[in-house]
């Protein structure tokens, strides 16, 4: 009993570090948004999010990590309630959804303009 919990322990932390990473690339996704540089890094952050995002809407709106939480005794399945405080782990989806439609509007916004600007400075042959 001692050793699921301990494998319980670890798929939760596992899941805090995955979480704040996901966190770490949507804020610089924002970020960068917000600053008008939509480069490579911006687009590998959003990469990362898009990832999660899928993983997440392909496992029916439910974390992965839930199943594996059961199985190791977790009754709610909660990968969350540990390290993440119950207001925010509960809402994590109706916060992400705004927020990526925000740097999507951001990021279409800043490449609409950095292609304006390249089809302006291009010099007739």
């Amino acid at each position: 009993m001692h050793k699921r919990r301990l494998l319980l322990r670890a798929v939760k932390a596992f899941h805090t570090f995955v979480w704040l990473t996901v966190e770490g690339c949507m804020l610089y996704v924002l970020i960068a948004g917000i600053r008008k540089r939509s480069d490579r890094r911006a687009g590998a952050a959003a990469a990362v999010v898009a990832a999660e995002t899928l993983i997440f809407a392909g496992n029916g709106f439910h974390c992965p990590l839930t199943a594996v939480a059961r199985d190791l005794g977790d009754e709610t399945g909660s990968v969350t309630d540990i390290y993440l405080p119950h207001r925010l782990a509960k809402n994590l989806p109706a916060i992400h959804v705004p927020l990526i439609v925000i740097a999507l509007v951001l990021h279409g916004r800043n490449i609409a303009a950095q292609k304006t600007v390249e089809r302006n400075n291009v010099q007739p042959a």
